[in-house]
């Protein structure tokens, strides 16, 4: 089971570029990451960029991925010396908590602002993240109104343009980018499992026999539970069998495909409960 993706869109290599260009109109960086996959959903060649930039990390969809998880991330990115913040935009939770920390960030620089007699500074702040992360809805709700296209599929925003709030910050969003090869497997899987790519990309039953053995070893109880397996139904298969009979026990017959597409939309939608699919301290093998 080997899937390295390569691809490089123009608009993202483009997008890319941009953000180079455009970071030094910018005070701090917010570094839009999936909840669920806080390493693989980090593009290394946006992290090499904004380097050299103040930024937080917000986790988003924190009401999708295991919240001893997402602690646990919170703590390492601690450690790392980056500030983050767990949010779920889509139930506007959260939210509140991103102008304080902004500030609190750049005290420094807007007391400068203030010592010198500039009242009210208008902090400016880019927003990046690969597609589907949920960037543009934390936009709106920023922003208060749907001025950023949403849709949940990777690819929507396409152009970067510059958002204006009420709470005294100027977003600059940004179309999702992502790096030109993945060529850690396990990354892949766990991008297309969470949407993070086109379904054309990838073969469905590579990315559920992920899913499924991931599971079997980090959330077993989860998975018996949300299929009614017993312990013989999983240790005595291996992970393709196992595939294989539930696409018997979900009455597809030999269309693997079709469970497999099954699979990969309950973990999507909370079928199997709330899962994180990346562990601090994890090495991944090239």
């Amino acid at each position: 089971m080997v899937m390295v993706l390569q691809w490089y869109p123009g608009h993202m290599n483009k997008a890319k570029n941009q953000v180079q260009d455009r970071l030094k109109l910018v005070d701090i960086v917010l570094e839009i990451v999936d909840a669920r996959l806080p390493f693989s959903s980090r593009n290394p060649v946006l992290e090499q960029i904004i380097d050299q930039k103040k930024h937080i990390i917000i986790l988003n969809k924190s009401d999708l991925a295991d919240p001893k998880v997402t602690a646990d991330w919170k703590i390492n990115f601690e450690q790392e010396g980056t500030k983050s913040i767990e949010l779920d935009a889509k139930h506007n939770k959260g939210l509140g908590k991103i102008k304080s920390l902004i500030r609190s960030e750049l005290s420094e620089k807007i007391a400068r602002y203030e010592n010198n007699g500039v009242k009210n500074y208008q902090i400016k702040t880019m927003c990046v993240g690969i597609p589907n992360v949920g960037k543009s809805t934390i936009l709106n709700r920023m922003v208060g109104k749907n001025v950023a296209v949403t849709g949940n599929r990777p690819g929507v925003t396409k152009n970067q343009n510059w958002l204006k709030t009420n709470i005294g910050i100027d977003l600059l969003d940004t179309p999702g980018i992502l790096w030109p090869k993945i060529d850690d497997p396990k990354v892949g899987m766990k991008l297309a499992l969470s949407g993070a790519i086109k379904e054309k990309i990838y073969a469905p039953d590579d990315v559920a026999i992920y899913a499924l053995n991931f599971l079997e070893t980090h959330y077993m109880e989860q998975l018996q539970e949300g299929y009614g397996l017993t312990n013989a139904d999983i240790f005595n298969h291996t992970t393709p069998e196992l595939l294989m009979n539930l696409t018997t026990k979900f009455g597809y017959k030999d269309d693997y495909d079709r469970a497999s597409r099954r699979i990969i939309d309950d973990v999507r939608k909370l079928k199997l409960g709330r899962l994180t699919f990346d562990v601090p301290g994890e090495f991944y093998e090239e």
